[in-house]
């Protein structure tokens, strides 16, 4: 007896929920808990709740564009290549050419050892 076996076609995709793809998903979720722990604030400080529903829904209206601004514009692993570009250096000086004397080396070292 030969047995059936669904073959799962989202292996090696992100995860996407309505457009969003991968991290931003949990940045919206965040987004979200800290606008409503932040109505929760201005609530029970006193301000008029119309006042705070129309923060929230500003804030909110915010969150939304910008996550899903990000996402279509930088896919899953585009943002997280634009904060690690920023470590790059620029230039890279050596006081002396010593360094590059034992690269050299060590390279011939290699090469005569295969």
């Amino acid at each position: 007896m030969a047995s059936i076996y669904q073959i799962n076609k989202g292996i090696n995709k992100p995860i996407e929920f309505k457009g969003l793809k991968a991290q931003y998903i949990t940045y919206l979720a965040i987004g979200l808990v800290i606008l409503l722990v932040l109505f929760a604030c201005m609530y029970i400080i006193g301000i008029n709740m119309f006042v705070c529903l129309a923060v929230i829904v500003a804030c909110g209206t915010g969150l939304f564009m910008t996550v899903f601004r990000l996402s279509h514009k930088y896919g899953q692993f585009g943002l997280l290549k634009k904060a690690a570009k920023r470590y790059i250096p620029i230039v890279i000086k050596a006081s002396s050419r010593r360094v590059f004397f034992y690269l050299s080396d060590s390279f011939s070292i290699k090469k005569e050892r295969r």
